[in-house]
């Protein structure tokens, strides 16, 4: 229900990009009171409501820290992006990607846009790919690990790194299930979206408890 509501007024203009914005910041703080509720599992409690929330009484600073960060460097992210597509194609480019100007009155052509929105893509994965990793684990190394933001983030990518392959495997992966569940008016995210926080809890287990292997 939580996820049809917020997909519902994420369609909302202005107020759909602050919501986007809102869980950008406070994603953090709900994965790390996730992580507790996983950790609650693993030792034969039961997982309740409560745990959604927790990460609003435990560690609430340092989670917040963690979005914040994240959401800048994704900010960043989104102006080289940009930046690099003005100074490919020019400014004209950006009226067309936003629907403001067609090609007749740009005088760039439509192969151009194609073009451009895919290294624009390709660009922003390289990019994101990095942010991905820091962030990954960070709730996780916040919450369980009692570690700092930065060095929680900092932690999270060295991890990420070391088993590098796996992560770009699981990555594939998820992409595909993310479709997938997109598809069927996202109802498929009810399954995907508690998969994927136990899947993370697992391989934090995996990685940062069992080998120390960071």
């Amino acid at each position: 229900m939580l996820l049809c509501v917020l997909g519902l007024v994420g369609l909302i203009p202005f107020i759909g990009q602050l919501l986007l914005l809102a869980c950008d910041i406070l994603g953090p703080v709900f994965i790390g009171g996730l992580m507790l509720g996983c950790r609650a599992v693993d030792r034969g409690n039961p997982l309740t409501v409560a745990h959604l929330f927790a990460g609003f009484s435990q560690r609430t600073g340092p989670l917040v820290t963690v979005g914040l960060i994240y959401t800048g460097l994704m900010i960043v992210v989104s102006m080289i992006i940009v930046g690099m597509m003005i100074a490919i194609f020019g400014v004209a480019i950006l009226g067309m990607l936003t629907g403001g100007a067609d090609a007749s009155q740009t005088g760039i052509a439509f192969d151009s846009v194609v073009i451009a929105v895919l290294l624009g893509f390709l660009f922003f994965l390289l990019l994101l790919l990095p942010l991905i990793m820091a962030i990954w684990f960070a709730p996780a190394l916040v919450m369980l690990g009692g570690m700092s933001p930065v060095a929680a983030m900092k932690t999270s990518f060295h991890g990420c790194l070391r088993n590098i392959v796996p992560f770009l495997v699981y990555g594939a992966i998820g992409i595909v299930l993310a479709i997938l569940a997109t598809i069927p008016f996202g109802l498929g995210w009810f399954v995907l979206a508690p998969v994927t926080i136990a899947t993370v809890y697992a391989s934090y287990c995996d990685i940062f408890e069992d080998k120390n292997s960071v």
